[in-house]
């Protein structure tokens, strides 16, 4: 993570719209996001960074072991990188990459958990 002053870094953390995944914006302009990068395509993209990430979001947690951790797998984050990770992510994917996903086979869910089956 970049080196930011820890009452700076709350207000500068961003949340992935597609997997919820935390980072500073400098992490996801130098290495994109972890686990949906070939689809978001955030990597030097500062406009898309602000469009595919948003900092409204409610509680975190941190996933070290993604594919024995309960709380991963509750979260729809087990087969995601290690991380730290929001609970809720207010916020919707623009549209032409909501229709990439279903054009994929890839069925889109919010992450702020109203749409629960």
């Amino acid at each position: 993570m970049a080196t930011i002053p820890a009452q700076a870094r709350s207000k500068q953390l961003r949340a992935c719209l597609l997997c919820s995944i935390i980072q500073v914006p400098a992490d996801f302009r130098k290495n994109g996001c972890p686990n949906c990068e070939e689809i978001l395509q955030l990597k030097g993209n500062p406009e898309r960074i602000a469009n595919c990430t948003t900092t409204f979001f409610e509680g975190v947690i941190s996933v070290i072991d993604p594919d024995s951790s309960w709380v991963a797998r509750w979260q729809r984050t087990s087969k995601y990188a290690r991380g730290m990770y929001a609970v809720r992510v207010k916020g919707r994917i623009p549209e032409d990459i909501e229709a990439d996903l279903e054009n994929r086979g890839i069925r889109y869910r919010q992450r702020d958990q109203t749409d629960q089956d």
